[in-house]
């Protein structure tokens, strides 16, 4: 295997925590490794709702904190939470300092919007439901005017280089599917930032290489996972046979939308007193409920928006108008899609893994903010408090004097063992049967079965064994929880347990559960 060795930080990944590392460790030179251009293929910039901050006077961080604690469903570190929380509206001051051009009212205070099991309203937009992209996009300009920052696009980390249970660099191909070598980049540190899981699921609203790869890469080199099994489904993706599957952005309902089925009954109301802005896991179940009974779910903006939505949300409406539907005529048509994973390489406060020498932040991480059922848009602020400090903790570990390094040479080797589409579809038609909105026991046993033979049919594919590797974990982890906790459900242990404990376990544990291939 050929090999390159860096003195730059290497960052696995492309979205709002990659960035905000590469940021805050500047001046020491790092590199960013991303499969796709800047900004393109991050669920970063796909998100609508925006970052959850207490920034109204009459609001606090405390109580941003209790909501999170809450929503979590017994399973949040409070601590995390506190100085999440604690932390956010710093970040939002900072991020209008490089131009990130939220929402603002002539006074010059943010517009905010409340989602989904916030006590008040606090998340700070941006065009209604741009945040994502305009944020991440000013991120960008900013990374491209820092002269130590290097990018390589069209690059794919496969594995982690380990020796003597230290982490010293990383395997990357190129994603074209021509040869089948990789080279090791050797590095003083790396930072993974790659994204979530939810595009091993059938219906998902992740971008379409977010398929858990970079879960599995470091559960593959024996780092410890938690919350695999708590990944949260959108109640609101838009049902139009696109994949993935555009956002319906949950602001929508903090703006009076109502879910309502084909026979115009709206069905929240009686499910939970705060109908539709309820937990999203409450209202995900219900919505998936609707769907299984044949009586089509949508969501009406008529009455609270009408024409309105085509300018202040206007990500939605494009998605309307591409598949023939007038939000201002007709109600939205919506289904429950895998959107976050709670779960991911257990990290502690400074976003270090288990494995020394690797750090973690973003969906790809699991903090304990999230616990069971994340509440509604601290995932982009999870993002950029965690990727500010593991660049911190970077830094302080780090006891050579940040030197110019040269730039890694960018022509390297091509090639690479890409997974067969076909068994990229079939995973994702497993996880959904058997580990999707409602799970029990003998559909998880199936699911891992699965798994196990689709893996087996490709097994020197090292981009296919990390999707494999995280599906296992969810699922393994998913029968092993035998309660029903946010987004977790299990229809088989339908109760929830009196003691709420976040799960742990590498990927070794979890093999144990799944039994051999049966074809080879």
């Amino acid at each position: 295997m050929d090999e390159v060795s860096t003195g730059r930080v290497v960052i696995l990944g492309a979205g709002l925590a990659a960035l905000t590392a590469a940021l805050r460790l500047a001046p020491r030179p790092v590199v960013m490794i991303s499969p796709d251009p800047l900004g393109a293929g991050a669920s970063s910039a796909w998100a609508q709702g925006g970052i959850a901050a207490a920034m109204d006077p009459a609001d606090h961080p405390a109580n941003h904190a209790e909501d999170t604690v809450r929503a979590g469903a017994g399973v949040v570190d409070p601590t995390v939470a506190d100085f999440v929380t604690a932390e956010a509206p710093g970040h939002i001051h900072d991020l209008t300092g490089i131009g990130a051009p939220f929402d603002r009212r002539p006074d010059g205070s943010y517009v905010l919007s409340r989602e989904a099991a916030h006590g008040f309203a606090r998340v700070v937009r941006v065009k209604g439901d741009q945040a994502g992209a305009e944020i991440t996009r000013t991120l960008i300009e900013a990374v491209r005017r820092t002269p130590s920052v290097q990018v390589l696009d069209g690059l794919l980390a496969v594995g982690l280089a380990v020796e003597d249970g230290r982490v010293t660099g990383v395997r990357l191909m190129r994603s074209g599917p021509e040869g089948s070598s990789v080279f090791l980049l050797r590095a003083p540190a790396v930072l993974l930032a790659g994204g979530g899981s939810g595009g091993l699921f059938a219906l998902t609203t992740n971008p379409p290489r977010i398929r858990g790869q970079a879960l599995g890469l470091a559960a593959r080199a024996g780092a410890e996972v938690a919350d695999a099994e708590f990944v949260q489904f959108h109640p609101t993706a838009l049902d139009c046979g696109e994949d993935p599957a555009p956002l319906v952005t949950e602001a929508l309902r903090g703006e009076g939308a109502q879910l309502v089925n084909r026979n115009g009954e709206r069905f929240m109301q009686a499910i939970h007193p705060d109908a539709e802005l309820a937990p999203r896991d409450i209202v995900a179940r219900e919505i998936y409920a609707q769907t299984q009974a044949g009586l089509r779910p949508m969501l009406d903006t008529r009455a609270c928006l009408g024409a309105r939505i085509l300018t202040e949300f206007p990500a939605v409406a494009g998605a309307c108008a591409r598949n023939g539907i007038d939000p201002v005529a007709q109600p939205i048509p919506v289904a429950a899609a895998a959107h976050y994973h709670m779960g991911g390489v257990a990290t502690d406060a400074q976003g270090r893994s288990s494995l020394p020498g690797l750090w973690v932040a973003g969906e790809t991480a699991s903090t304990g903010l999230h616990g069971a059922n994340r509440l509604a848009s601290n995932g982009l602020l999870e993002a950029v408090v965690f990727g500010a400090r593991a660049a911190g903790s970077i830094n302080a570990a780090l006891t050579r004097p940040c030197d110019d390094a040269p730039v890694v040479p960018p022509a390297l080797p091509s090639g690479g063992n890409t997974p067969d589409p076909q068994l990229v579809a079939r995973l994702r038609r497993a996880m959904t049967a058997g580990a999707g909105v409602i799970r029990n026991a003998d559909g998880l046993a199936a699911c891992l079965r699965e798994i196990s033979d689709i893996e087996a049919l490709q097994p020197e594919c090292e981009a296919l064994l990390n999707m494999t590797a995280t599906a296992t974990l969810i699922a393994a982890a998913a029968l092993m929880r035998q309660e029903s906790r946010g987004a977790h459900f299990r229809s088989d242990f339908p109760q929830t347990a009196a003691t709420g404990l976040r799960s742990r376990l590498t990927l070794a544990q979890a093999m144990h559960l799944r039994p051999n291939a049966s074809r080879t």
